[in-house]
């Protein structure tokens, strides 16, 4: 008896295209983060101040986490409006904010200069605290079951626009924004995951200078190390080969979601471009250049992606090329009834990472963060820039209601 098999659709309005080219052109002005430390100087100089004063601006920019003119106290008073408003203009307006999970998860809708929006995630572990930060306004890369994707690209983000966001949200963390155990300590953010709004690699010159400024020592950036900051992408191949000769230890993360590339075509509209096999083979290559383990990451849809089959032909492409170079994530959806973008059962998917790990694949069933508030990438973004959304989750909410009323009656008749 053969397996059932459901294929990936857009479920309301068109289907996105993918899209490389950005909708909107315009960038923010100069900023001090887009700038390499000498770049700053010459900046500096060029205004007429000491090129030393860069520096000074950069550490109350990195370490003291500050753009206040006012709390600059080093610098010469007559000085400070100037070198602010001319080296750290304003890139990100908060406009909403969602916490979740008892308060260890703090998600932001930013407005850039523009008027686009974007995200990013903070969350709070007992060991450590992520922040999930976005490479674009949009995406184009037209997955069928993300929300970002279904409003397409609007333009890559500059370095600056994603070095602001972990500036602001460091501080979000070092004010106790999000609690452990109810505890709403003063935190470091200690890892960054390129996995908000946008595909990383697509925007790759913008988030390498972004990279370098999040890892460099201050006054250089934040002196967050290399290896706690992971790039995730859906597959662009020409992008990995660059990434692995960037010459820092980072974590690579592969939105697989399918080992075959007739269903991934669906699933992944790049997959047209730059075929499993090939994905894989770059993905090994980063692997070998860099001895930095890549992590696959494979979201378990119903009846869609998750038979065993699937997890066994997983098991081999990856042993094929290796062991010990790899780990698999694999991701939980949220129960969506109605929906063919829903969970797995748990049987299926106890049997998928049985199946990886009887192959000797180290396998990882990732936490997931967010599930009561629009949690998934572009959600809160949409309830900004597309208000039919919220009437879309309240006649949700309404038909929820209804269906537990329907039953209750029928119960009733029952009895």
């Amino acid at each position: 008896m053969s397996e059932k098999q459901v294929l990936p659709r857009v479920e309301h309005g068109q289907r996105p295209v993918l899209s490389f080219n950005e909708r909107q052109f315009g960038k923010p002005g100069r900023h001090l983060a887009d700038l390499s430390r000498e770049e700053r100087r010459v900046a500096v100089q060029e205004l007429g101040y000491p090129a030393f004063r860069a520096d000074q601006l950069s550490r109350h920019y990195f370490e003291h986490l500050t753009v206040d003119p006012d709390q600059m106290s080093d610098l010469p008073a007559a000085q400070r409006g100037a070198l602010a408003s001319n080296m750290l203009p304003t890139l990100l307006t908060q406009e909403k904010a969602q916490l979740a999970d008892k308060g260890a998860t703090l998600k932001v809708l930013w407005k850039l200069f523009d008027g686009a929006v974007i995200e990013s995630v903070l969350m709070a572990y007992p060991d450590r605290t992520t922040l999930c930060i976005s490479s674009q306004a949009g995406c184009g890369m037209a997955c069928p079951f993300c929300a970002t994707g279904q409003g397409g690209l609007m333009r890559n983000l500059t370095a600056a626009e994603i070095v602001e966001q972990v500036r602001l949200n460091m501080g979000l963390a070092h004010e106790g924004a999000v609690t452990v155990a109810a505890k709403s300590d003063p935190r470091s953010v200690t890892n960054i995951v390129f996995m908000g709004m946008g595909e990383p690699l697509a925007n790759y010159k913008a988030m390498a200078e972004a990279i370098r400024r999040i890892a460099s020592p201050a006054p250089e950036g934040f002196g967050i190390s290399a290896r706690n900051i992971t790039v995730s992408t859906v597959g662009i191949v020409p992008g990995i080969h660059k990434l692995a000769e960037l010459g820092l230890p980072l974590t690579l993360a592969v939105s697989l979601h399918a080992p075959d590339d007739d269903l991934r075509d669906d699933l992944i509209p790049v997959n047209t471009r730059y075929k499993v096999g090939e994905l894989l083979d770059a993905a090994r290559h980063y692997f070998v250049r860099t001895g930095r383990r890549v992590s696959i990451e494979y979201a378990l849809i119903k009846d869609m992606n998750d038979q065993a089959w699937r997890a066994k032909l997983l098991a081999d492409e990856l042993n094929t090329r290796g062991r010990g170079w790899v780990h698999v994530n694999p991701i939980p959806l949220n129960p969506t009834p109605g929906s063919i973008w829903t969970a797995s059962t748990k049987r299926a998917q106890q049997l998928f990472v049985d199946t990886l790990r009887e192959a000797d694949i180290p396998t990882t069933i990732r936490d997931t963060r967010g599930a009561d508030i629009d949690g998934a990438c572009g959600q809160l973004a949409a309830t900004e820039i597309d208000p039919e959304h919220i009437a879309a989750r309240a006649a949700k909410a309404q038909q929820a209601v209804a269906r537990r009323v329907a039953d209750s009656d029928q119960q009733a008749k029952l009895k």
